[in-house]
């Protein structure tokens, strides 16, 4: 996987890496594979709509399967989850094909997160800034881990510890997470501020 494309080559030929998943076999649990609305356009000349049109989500949201159930908001939940990890390559996500759309979606392929700890990739929630939505039981989580005595970074740091192959997280990547969720939470106030807690905050 070392090209003039892909700037990550072995040392000399092998990377680390890890893959955790729990899933039910596929011939138990059938998936489906959706295409990420906000996916990028991978192209050196040509943008992605949601980079030129400012109301893109208004087109989503009237396209099935994100003009009914909970699914847009669950697109919103991975965007803050993509954000805080720094994970801007989120083109895909699957589903359980046995319950349709009242179902939870699955986040595989996480590879490209916890990459640079300096830097905070704004484009990755531009989902959060268009659709200006989010439940608000992931609200108020994220408002929690905002405070001193629950500080995200702590608690990952605490979790990571019991790992077998602890340290996971670099301290400076902890940080960025909490660098990182006072962004969200101002990107979801300057989201109120514009339509009202109502409008913004929705009931789960």
């Amino acid at each position: 996987y070392c090209s003039t494309e892909h700037a990550l080559c072995g040392k000399p030929d092998q990377i680390e890496g890890s893959l955790a998943a729990f899933l039910p076999d596929l011939s138990l649990a059938k998936r489906k594979t959706w295409r990420n609305p906000w996916r990028r356009s991978y192209h050196k000349r040509k943008k992605a709509e949601w980079e030129v049109d400012p109301d893109y989500c208004e087109e989503v949201k009237q396209t099935p399967p994100y003009d009914s159930g909970t699914r847009i908001l669950d697109i919103m939940d991975m965007t803050v989850f993509d954000f805080l990890m720094g994970n801007m390559d989120r083109h895909h996500y699957e589903t359980f094909e046995k319950f349709g759309n009242e179902t939870f979606i699955i986040h595989l392929d996480n590879g490209r997160g916890f990459g640079k700890y300096s830097h905070d990739e704004l484009s990755i929630l531009v989902p959060l800034n268009q659709c200006c939505r989010i439940r608000k039981s992931t609200y108020l989580r994220l408002q929690l881990l905002a405070k001193e005595e629950y500080k995200l970074s702590l608690l990952m740091k605490e979790s990571l510890l019991k790992d077998k192959i602890a340290p996971i997280l670099y301290q400076p990547h902890l940080e960025a997470m909490d660098r990182r969720l006072r962004i969200v939470l101002k990107a979801v106030s300057d989201c109120i501020e514009k339509d009202g807690y109502d409008n913004v905050v929705e009931n789960d």
